[in-house]
């Protein structure tokens, strides 16, 4: 049944709110209420930020990364190895990865997986600006640290193809030891066991 508003205004803000992913209308609905009860500034503060975000941030020039700077954090870092890059599929994987404190290297974030079935091409992907930057920096291991999926393992065959392809000596290509369940997502994975998964890496093996 749909719901019917007293006010405009309100229902504009219940229609914004329910753009985003998971919140329904009843839900978008009780969080405006819950913004109505509260002292306006919050809701300044709040739209505040969310302006500050967009307008503020940036993907870094690098690995796709977010950040306030032409190169994120993690690249500019001088005590990360940029010689090993894990790939990983977007940003929360990155905070995961992070979070194990087991990884000293950089990140390339592909801003998706393969999946023809979405639309979801190679060239909608960063994987040829992946391809350049091992091309042209001192990268000596390429980490294929996507998601154990049907698209995850998809999308490592084709950089993996196309690594070979670009026949780059003393490249090696790795990827996470297999402690991570079959079907499940980085980030449903713990701590623990993505970071030993890290660091018993094992060679890609093309089959």
């Amino acid at each position: 049944m749909e719901i019917e508003f007293a006010s405009s205004l309100l229902e504009s803000a219940v229609t914004e709110l329910s753009r985003l992913p998971g919140v329904g209308r009843k839900t978008a609905l009780r969080l405006a209420l819950y913004l109505l009860r509260r002292d306006p500034s919050e809701a300044v503060a709040l739209g505040q930020s969310l302006i500050d975000m967009r307008r503020g941030i940036r993907y870094c020039r690098s690995c796709h990364n977010i950040s306030e700077t032409d190169l994120c954090p993690i690249c500019s870092d001088a005590a990360r190895d940029k010689s090993v890059v894990c790939v990983v599929e977007n940003v929360k994987d990155v905070l995961m990865v992070e979070r194990t404190r087991q990884f000293n290297g950089v990140y390339h974030v592909l801003g998706g997986l393969i999946s023809p079935v979405d639309g979801v091409g190679p060239d909608s992907l960063e994987i040829a600006s992946l391809i350049e930057r091992v091309r042209h920096e001192p990268i000596r291991e390429v980490i294929l640290a996507l998601s154990p999926t049907m698209e995850g393992d998809t999308t490592n065959f084709y950089i993996f193809r196309r690594l070979q392809a670009a026949e780059l000596p003393g490249l090696t290509v790795t990827r996470p030891a297999r402690g991570l369940a079959l079907g499940n997502d980085l980030e449903y994975t713990d701590e623990l066991t993505l970071g030993r998964s890290l660091i018993d890496r094992r060679p890609f093996e093309n089959r």
